[in-house]
């Protein structure tokens, strides 16, 4: 490689099946190997066929991948090279690692397309880079999260009061604004409170539950919205208990309180999927409706721009300065 190499960017995404016939794969992995049952897989084989059974996450990733690499070189031409790693599907996390060593990439810096920090989340991915670094690196940082970044309140904020916009003027001043992210399983703690179910770290309360709360809070307070409602959605099936309230009980308690309209805004969310397009679009706006209120959500980043931006800026912060 002539000139020195790049800074490598692994941006890493959950990960999805890449079609129907893939669909089992996928959440066999995402069991730690335990294949679904009958019931449950013919169960998200009709959720992913009610939203046409397409899968457009990866696509997503990759484009905002490259938004961040583009807008990371605007200021430094070359300076930044962007990589795809998955953790429940290919191209594989581990993979995009030794891609990184063949390139001879010496410094890294990984970031996970999700704002809010928890060891079962953000944690894992770090986990899985480090398994998979070599003798020879890359040396690894990482961006832990970007909830609190101005920008990223702006971002929601303005989405947020763009998905408010969209409700007839009859409804709109009487609409409850949920803010939502993925349930995780927790546990309790001596003193009654609770932690995500794997976490050793926040000893001063949960940085997950709290960074939702938080954003929930600021765009509360720059919309002029009195209610700071927050819920969580997508709890997986496990005996655990998971964050709550979910969703679908808040959608209830605002329907049996006489509320006329519902803006959900899944801040912990930054890409449309399964989660978003089945359980928003066709779950929560059916509960909604059964409710009696109008239902409207807010978009998600995808490769806004915008969002692109933010990211190269959270990852920027991380780069080492220029000797």
């Amino acid at each position: 490689m002539s000139g020195p190499a790049p800074i490598g960017v692994l941006v890493m995404a959950y990960g999805t099946a890449d079609g129907p016939d893939d669909i089992e794969r996928y959440y066999t992995d995402i069991r730690g190997g335990r294949a679904p049952s009958e019931a449950f897989l013919h169960e998200l084989r009709d959720r992913y066929a009610a939203i046409g059974n397409v899968f457009p996450l990866l696509d997503i990733t990759r484009r905002q991948a490259a938004g961040i690499e583009r807008e990371l070189n605007q200021r430094e031409p070359g300076r930044f090279r962007t990589y795809l790693g998955m953790k429940h599907s290919p191209p594989w996390i581990a993979d995009a690692v030794g891609e990184m060593r063949r390139d001879e990439i010496s410094r890294a810096i990984g970031i996970v397309m999700a704002p809010y920090w928890a060891q079962m989340s953000i944690g894992s991915y770090r986990d899985r880079v480090e398994a998979a670094l070599g003798p020879d690196g890359p040396a690894f940082t990482f961006v832990e999260r970007f909830d609190e970044h101005p920008s990223f309140v702006e971002l929601i904020r303005d989405r947020v009061e763009r998905a408010l916009g969209t409700l007839d003027p009859s409804v709109r001043e009487d609409a409850a604004v949920v803010f939502t992210a993925h349930s995780l399983p927790v546990r309790a703690l001596e003193d009654g409170t609770l932690r995500c179910k794997t976490c050793e770290a926040c000893p001063d309360g949960c940085r997950y539950a709290g960074g939702l709360r938080a954003t929930a809070e600021r765009v509360a307070s720059e919309l002029g919205i009195d209610e700071v409602l927050t819920a969580w959605q997508s709890a997986g099936r496990t005996p655990d208990p998971w964050w709550g309230p979910p969703l679908e009980e808040v959608i209830a308690e605002l329907g049996a309180a006489g509320r006329r309209a519902l803006v959900v805004c899944s801040a912990g969310f930054v890409a449309d999927h399964l989660e978003i397009l089945y359980d928003l679009d066709v779950e929560a706006r059916r509960l909604a409706a059964e409710a009696g209120m109008a239902f409207a959500r807010t978009e998600m980043p995808n490769a806004d721009p915008a969002y692109c931006l933010l990211l190269a800026a959270v990852v920027r912060e991380q780069a080492p300065a220029r000797a």
